[in-house]
């Protein structure tokens, strides 16, 4: 069994528009100990059961790592894969992305192929953009469409993660930015090159999110979300990716609980979770 981390993302700037019609990114990603639970087993063809209100076919980016790697491995194996939501679904947490690194990992090994992880990151970077970020997890700073990474020296934060419950479409969020969104990258210089020795109050002065403004216009409890993460005692708020959950910057892990409980309300989940300085696939205990 395999623990499959999400992501919030510290930083994130769009550059510019892409020749190929994406957009050109710098981003910090930070893993966090909210995680799926993938189960991974050998079976005689490629099968995915998955949480309820999950599609189990072509569309679940777990079961279409696992039939990449098979074709570009060139093996007749097959593998049945459990996969347990713990990460909401189109939350701007990477939960898939997560999920898809997690059955590479776990069967490069069951089907002892002995992969490094920079041969899987070519499998990976055709599924998505943040899958070979999760191959590695800690803290990273990602360019071009978020497949370059850097990693970074992280730091040990609480965090208050809150979601409203709906999805929200990154394709749609991305459509909505203009020119005047643009920024040249400063965010991510200024944060990436000294997070590991910032305060947690220091961080949180730093978040930055480009996509931020738009999604708040068309989704206005991002808004009210942002505003009482603050008014709980955050130090600073910011929408994760490209929505719609936003994260709060705490003093500690403790001070991320206290944040939590004024927080529990009906319409919205809410999790305190921690940042992790290694890995975000690990093996469950």
């Amino acid at each position: 069994m395999l623990n499959a981390a999400a992501k919030v993302n510290l930083i994130l700037e769009v550059l510019g528009k892409r020749d190929d019609g994406y957009h050109e990114l710098v981003t910090v990603m930070q893993a966090v100990d909210l995680s799926d639970r993938i189960t991974l087993e050998d079976a005689e063809v490629l099968e995915l059961a998955s949480s309820p209100g999950v599609p189990a076919d072509g569309r679940n980016l777990a079961l279409r790592a696992a039939t990449a790697l098979r074709e570009a491995a060139g093996v007749t194996r097959g593998a049945r894969i459990t996969l347990d939501k713990r990460i909401p679904v189109a939350a701007g947490l990477g939960g898939g992305s997560a999920d898809a690194a997690a059955v590479l990992l776990g069967l490069n090994r069951l089907w002892r192929l002995r992969w490094p992880v920079a041969r899987l990151d070519e499998v990976a970077t055709g599924l998505g953009m943040d899958v070979p970020f999760f191959l590695r997890g800690g803290t990273a700073l990602a360019t071009g469409r978020g497949e370059r990474l850097e990693p970074l020296r992280g730091r040990s934060l609480g965090l208050v993660l809150v979601n409203p419950r709906f999805a929200v479409s990154t394709a749609e969020m991305y459509a909505r930015v203009t020119p005047a969104m643009y920024t040249d990258g400063r965010h991510a210089k200024t944060l990436g090159g000294g997070l590991g020795g910032r305060s947690p109050a220091r961080v949180a002065a730093s978040l930055y999110n480009g996509l931020q403004e738009v999604a708040v216009a068309a989704y206005p409890p991002i808004g009210r979300m942002r505003a009482a993460l603050l008014a709980a005692g955050a130090l600073g708020a910011l929408m994760s990716g490209s929505g719609p959950t936003v994260f709060g910057v705490a003093r500690s892990f403790e001070h991320a609980r206290q944040i939590r409980r004024r927080l529990t309300r009906g319409a919205w989940d809410c999790w305190a979770v921690r940042t992790l300085t290694g890995p975000a696939i690990r093996m469950a205990r």
